[in-house]
């Protein structure tokens, strides 16, 4: 069995142990760069997933009711922890999923960064908050936020460990308890994440994860928990959506891009190239944020293709548990089969790939090539779907309007780019956009990583969002609690109505004078 150095037999041992199954049935996962065996791990049936949700909805009536500071001090102490045993992250991210160790470790920086954002805020966010009452004086009102109870959280097997604690972290620390699916594939980082907040002082129950198959065990969290948070395909949230709304739950949804790149006439042009390399080929292309279409100007379409095919070729792609290599590999024979159908389908009809374009069987069963196309056409399937892989196209574009109009042309909205010299220009391009986070003169970390602001997807690519003050409120209910002090909504019995109705008339004039209504 082919293993990550810090995959001890004792760690898989607590693990295992974190895993909320009732039956001897287990599954074994795979170790990415070599095709082997990772860790033989439980499955859980349904009937497990009704046990993870009464556990935590019983853990988390006492955790509701403890003071938000005596929460967040679980979360210092993660933080401590998850920063301190980096190393251990990065491997098992590596086994699991094959991505390079540079991609494993910015993975790591998001829950960190999370953690240490609501750690300044969730006191503010979730205080009590005076609203004005319907008479001045008379009626105070007052805003609270309940948590939702139980949330469900099923996430991917791109980002497993970022995508895990970033969205359970903010839903744990408004109150509530807490049912994770991570995929079966890639389970051991958000276990160990699990792990790890338990350590910190989490109560016990409140965090509870199963694994197994998706449409089965997710279904069932999906059919049992009190809100939804989902990141993966479009299909499958369309799906969850439907679930969501048959029960009158919420739900959010982070789903799948086909997202565009804009480089203005102006742009640098070996600066811009450099850059956009790391916005289409991070996680060897298998990141929901990753660029997977580029518009140049005719102008200069020919000296930035060169710049950028030259970027392309210094990449270092290798196996292995060590920094220095710039891509690994894809996830699964899945995700190889659909890159290769993209590549060839579109070679097939007459695209032409600059660069790349074959499997790499030598590196590893799941390793492509970084590939760059041009000359791909409506007809081609990578196209408009999403291909979730090493592969982006180069188009030219005449004016500046039809740049915004071809990067507008999806059912897609999750992220693009503008390159610009004049940063006021890029972002007058940008506010035409059509996705839920545009960078400028970056390809995504620049607005996945600043917290404060919220981030997610138009159209197909979702609902609701992560991050800033939504991805911490999204998790909890509002209540509003109004108390009259005195009744001045009751006319007094000596007062006709027709004299008690041109007295509130003249009243409301009054008050919207004075701009108190």
């Amino acid at each position: 069995m082919s293993r990550p150095p810090a995959l001890t037999d004792a760690l898989l041992d607590t693990l295992r142990g974190r895993v909320c199954a009732s039956t001897s049935d287990a599954y074994t996962s795979t170790e990415v760069f070599t095709g082997g065996e990772l860790a033989l791990l439980p499955a859980s049936a349904v009937a497990d997933v009704r046990t993870a949700y009464e556990r935590a909805a019983r853990a988390r009536q006492a955790w509701a009711e403890r003071p938000v500071d005596e929460r967040l001090a679980v979360f210092h102490r993660f933080h401590q922890l998850l920063l301190k045993d980096r190393e251990t992250v990065v491997d098992l991210l590596q086994g699991e999923t094959g991505k390079a160790r540079r991609d494993a470790f910015e993975e790591l920086c998001e829950p960190a960064l999370v953690t240490s954002y609501y750690l300044r805020t969730a006191r503010k966010l979730l205080r009590p908050k005076k609203r004005a009452g319907l008479m001045p004086g008379a009626i105070g009102v007052t805003e609270l936020r309940q948590p939702k109870g139980v949330v469900g959280i099923i996430s991917p097997w791109n980002y497993p460990f970022a995508l895990a604690l970033g969205d359970l972290i903010p839903a744990l620390i408004a109150g509530n308890g807490v049912v994770l699916k991570p995929d079966s594939q890639t389970a051991l980082s958000p276990l160990f994440g699990a792990d790890l907040l338990y350590r910190a002082g989490l109560p016990a129950d409140l965090l509870q994860v199963v694994l197994g198959d998706g449409p089965t065990i997710g279904g069932a969290v999906v059919d049992t928990c009190d809100y939804i948070g989902f990141t993966g395909s479009t299909r499958t949230g369309a799906l969850i959506a439907a679930r969501a709304g048959e029960r009158l739950i919420g739900c959010s949804l982070e789903l799948g891009g086909k997202n565009p790149m804009i480089v203005l006439d102006d742009a640098n042009i070996e600066a811009t190239a450099r850059s956009a390399v790391r916005g289409c080929f991070a996680n060897s292309g298998q990141l929901c944020l990753s660029l997977e279409r580029i518009y140049v100007p005719d102008a200069i379409f020919d000296r930035f293709a060169d710049a950028f095919v030259t970027a392309v070729g210094q990449l270092r792609q290798a196996a292995g548990y060590r920094y220095g290599v710039d891509v690994g590999s894809l996830t699964s024979q899945r995700a190889l089969k659909t890159v290769s159908e993209h590549v060839d389908d579109a070679r097939s009809k007459g695209a032409t790939v600059l660069t790349g374009g074959r499997p790499r069987p030598d590196l590893g069963p799941f390793f492509y090539e970084p590939t760059v196309l041009t000359d791909v056409t409506p007809d081609m399937l990578c196209h408009a779907s999403e291909t979730f892989g090493p592969v982006v196209t180069l188009y030219p574009y005449a004016t500046e309007d039809e740049a915004v109009a071809l990067a507008n042309d999806t059912d897609y909205g999750l992220n693009a780019s503008v390159y610009s010299r004049d940063p006021v220009r890029a972002r007058q391009v940008a506010a035409r956009l059509r996705t839920g986070t545009v960078n400028v003169n970056d390809g995504y970390a620049a607005a996945f990583g600043s917290t404060d602001a919220p981030m997610g997807g138009m159209g197909r690519s979702g609902l609701g969002r992560r991050h800033g003050a939504e991805g911490l409120l999204r998790y909890t209910e509002v209540q509003s609690v109004a108390t009259q002090r005195f009744d001045v909504l009751t006319p007094p019995k000596w007062l006709p109505h027709k004299a008690y109705a041109r007295f509130m008339a003249a009243s409301l004039r009054l008050m919207k004078k004075a701009r108190l209504r």
